[in-house]
């Protein structure tokens, strides 16, 4: 989207495991990269993410605009709409979804070790160290109740793109959810949000626009996110 857009577009990418290492971490992480743009360079800045557990809330910019898709998290600028997301998600219940890049780069987050939650709450550790820091009958509780992170989830759901070179990333997808006796579902991804996002125009109903200082806070309704006054 970004070698097609009208606009001059700069892409910063950011690590994939932020969504890991909790919600005050992921804010720092993200307004250090906004603090770092030389904003005299662009016209605004724009973030591909959804509200994801309230991990862009008070995020601002100080001299252009923010502009955020009104997104329940990144799944949703796969799907195309914050309609079909939540369609789609309430109609399959305990759906885990897969992307082609999500699969190309690998299911291990290791940007975030020392900080990542599963890490912090002992979900990273090996049995073994769980009975050495907690003792042999806490560690049994502790590793059966927080080893498998996936026990809410019954179906994997592969969003095809329409770039893929070939069916190597669905395979990957399907024959996980053999393996772990989950249902499969394959659905075609739709790239418009992308593309309004690089291209605009913002359409209010799709896109939050922040003026300089005004910070993002959630809006509990229909459109996710909502502009706040400056601090």
């Amino acid at each position: 989207m970004v070698a097609r857009s009208i606009n001059r577009v700069d892409v910063k990418f950011m690590p994939k495991g932020l969504h890991d290492i909790g919600q005050e971490k992921m804010q720092q992480e993200l307004l250090k990269a906004i603090d770092e743009i030389d904003e005299t360079q662009y016209d605004a800045v724009l973030l591909g993410y959804g509200l994801c557990n309230n991990g862009l809330v008070d995020l601002a910019t100080r001299t252009i605009p923010l502009v955020v898709p009104r997104a329940h998290d990144c799944m949703t600028l796969f799907l195309g709409s914050k309609e079909r997301y939540l369609e789609y998600f309430h109609e399959n219940p305990g759906v885990y979804f897969k992307t082609t890049g999500w699969v190309e780069r690998g299911d291990g987050v290791q940007q975030f070790v020392e900080d990542a939650i599963q890490s912090e709450s002992g979900l990273g550790q090996t049995y073994e160290q769980l009975v050495e820091k907690y003792g042999e009958d806490n560690a049994k509780f502790l590793y059966e109740q927080l080893s498998d992170m996936t026990r809410n989830y019954r179906q994997i759901t592969y969003i095809e793109m329409g770039l893929e070179p070939d069916d190597r990333f669905e395979k990957t997808s399907r024959e996980l959810a053999r393996e772990r006796g989950w249902d499969f579902d394959k659905i075609s991804g739709d790239l418009c949000l992308f593309r309004e996002l690089v291209d605009g125009p913002w359409a209010e109903e799709r896109f939050l626009v922040l003026q300089p200082g005004e910070r993002i806070a959630p809006s509990f309704d229909d459109l996710i996110i909502r502009a706040e006054p400056p601090a």
